[in-house]
């Protein structure tokens, strides 16, 4: 039966300095390449090897993909990258800690700014540090100045119909290595959470979720591998 793994990156340094990340490209720590080998053993272990991959523009989601994909003795197989599924824009807040964000602008500002359904943060100014204007792989794109999860889904879902799902369809057994916010995007579809609800759903690093789906192309319960 067509089956969907869903792996967040393994930490990655901003993660690990409480710094909001967003489309800016940061590597993978230490521990975050240790999380992506072990997801990828546990593929391997529970005998879940993916024929297809799908990731996004970002050096810690393809890392994490690769190295997930090597431990499974699957680095092989057919990869798609695309910027649909980078992580949400975090705007005006990019390099910014979180520690210090909330302790300028209040901690029920930044919650919004976080965890809201709609309220995206302030934009990102042009021409500044974090500034992917230049950038050679989003030429030709209208790159947002700044992102809400609501807008994170309007960008993911129409790539999910129109790319991912077909593959699915065709019987493959299909791995998207993505983003905190990105991934949220898809389980909020495939599970039916509320708007509301969402917003409490935390990912963690380098630990796939698994949907598999029936001859309807309805997705089953969601369920982390581990506890398969």
């Amino acid at each position: 039966m067509p089956t969907l793994i869903l792996v967040r990156h393994g930490q990655s340094q901003w993660n690990l300095e409480n710094r909001f990340t967003g489309w800016w490209d940061v590597d993978l720590t230490e521990k975050g390449v240790a999380e992506a080998k072990s997801a990828g053993a546990l593929l391997a272990a529970k005998d879940l090897l993916p024929t297809q991959a799908f990731t996004s523009l970002q050096i810690r989601a393809i890392k994490t993909l690769h190295l997930a994909l090597e431990a499974c003795g699957r680095l092989w197989i057919p990869e798609t990258k695309d910027w649909r599924l980078n992580e949400r824009h975090y705007g005006g807040l990019t390099g910014l800690d979180k520690a210090e964000t909330a302790a300028r602008h209040g901690d029920e500002q930044v919650k919004v700014w976080r965890r809201s359904f709609d309220v995206p943060p302030p934009g990102l100014e042009p021409g500044g540090p974090y500034d992917l204007a230049s950038d050679p792989r989003y030429a030709g794109i209208a790159i947002p100045a700044t992102e809400s999860l609501k807008l994170t889904i309007a960008r993911v879902l129409p790539y999910w119909d129109s790319a991912i799902l077909p593959v699915l369809a065709a019987g493959e057994t299909v791995i998207v290595s993505a983003h905190g916010n990105s991934l949220r995007s898809l389980v909020k579809h495939l599970s039916g959470i509320s708007d509301a609800d969402i917003t409490g759903l935390e990912i963690p690093t380098g630990e796939p979720i698994v949907y598999e789906f029936d001859t309807e192309m309805r997705a089953g319960e969601r369920h982390y591998l581990k506890d398969r």
